[in-house]
């Protein structure tokens, strides 16, 4: 097992924390994703070779800096590289949030929410194929729910390696740590048996025909869908069964991060623009896009930042 560091510096202000924690929110003991004692950890997948890569902040939030300690094989100068990127896409490193904040400040609500979680920034799914994946699993459902069968879904199809979790260590007691399932072995697997990942049968047809798409050869990769306007993203992949507008939206801002998605629909959207903004009075979807028209084109902050605000107890 070979060892190698490298360091991430993001675009200030960044909150590790934060941003971390938000990433790691719908993932069970396992998942892909974990953060414990300040420590990010994600088994990375890269052109089939497994690398755990172990993350801390050394920094703060305007003066950030991440230490990264990547385990694996083969982690020649390029690897290394790769995973360096890949985590700081993982973690939204670069994005710059005074667009953003400038707008926010115009508002007293948004000022608030801002202030409480400044330096959040939006974490990405790895590839397109994890966040349709993530998305259809976690259709009208709730949360609890859908992180018991992402993590079951994870952790029974998913690369496996046995690592050991001290950072900047050694240690003798190794535990599993999984990547996100292949396309190739979803796609492999019977409908029935994705049933018993407690998916419904509809769900379970959708999670191996996306599987089988991108198994096969798709054109809807990053690299090909980031040369393509929002609303052409939209119509190519809802020609996906199971693929619906919610789920394209967070797409947008999972796999592309798009700046402006907005995922009407998301009954977590309306709860919480309804108490930030209506006195908690119900808002309908058309109510919601209208109010939300001001926010364009930061909507995928605005939705983020209004979703840490509802599971933080502050809507």
């Amino acid at each position: 097992m070979e060892k190698a560091h490298c360091s991430i510096t993001p675009k200030a202000p960044f909150d590790f924390d934060l941003t971390a924690g938000y990433h790691t929110y719908f993932q069970g003991h396992y998942g892909t994703d974990s953060l414990d004692q300040g420590v990010y950890r994600r088994l990375l997948d890269l052109n089939g070779s497994l690398v755990l890569a172990s993350v801390r902040s050394v920094g703060s939030v305007d003066s950030p800096e991440l230490s990264v300690e990547l385990r694996g094989s083969g982690l020649t100068p390029e690897r290394v590289d790769l995973a360096a990127k890949q985590i700081g896409w993982l973690l939204g490193v670069d994005q710059d949030l005074a667009p953003f904040y400038d707008l926010a400040r115009q508002d007293p609500a948004m000022a608030a929410v801002t202030g409480q979680f400044h330096g959040l920034h939006l974490p990405h799914t790895a590839t397109v194929f994890e966040a349709l994946v993530l998305g259809i699993l976690g259709q009208q459902i709730a949360t609890n729910v859908a992180r018991i069968i992402r993590t079951l879904l994870i952790e029974t199809y998913g690369p496996r390696g046995l690592f050991d979790k001290i950072f900047d260590g050694e240690s003798n007691d190794e535990e599993p740590f999984f990547a996100f399932p292949r396309p190739e072995a979803l796609a492999a697997c019977p409908v029935a048996e994705l049933r018993g990942m407690k998916l419904s049968w509809r769900k379970a047809e959708y999670v191996q025909g996306v599987a089988a798409e991108f198994a096969g050869g798709t054109d809807m990769e990053r690299a090909t869908l980031e040369v393509l306007g929002d609303e052409e993203v939209v119509n190519r992949v809802t020609q996906l069964r199971g693929v619906g507008r919610w789920t394209a939206q967070w797409l947008l801002i999972r796999a592309l991060g798009r700046p402006d998605a907005l995922p009407l629909g998301d009954l977590a959207l309306r709860r919480v623009v309804s108490r930030l903004y209506f006195s908690g009075e119900p808002v309908d979807d058309a109510q919601v896009e209208e109010f939300c028209i001001p926010w364009s084109p930061w909507r995928s902050y605005a939705t983020v930042y209004w979703f840490t605000a509802l599971r933080r107890g502050m809507a």
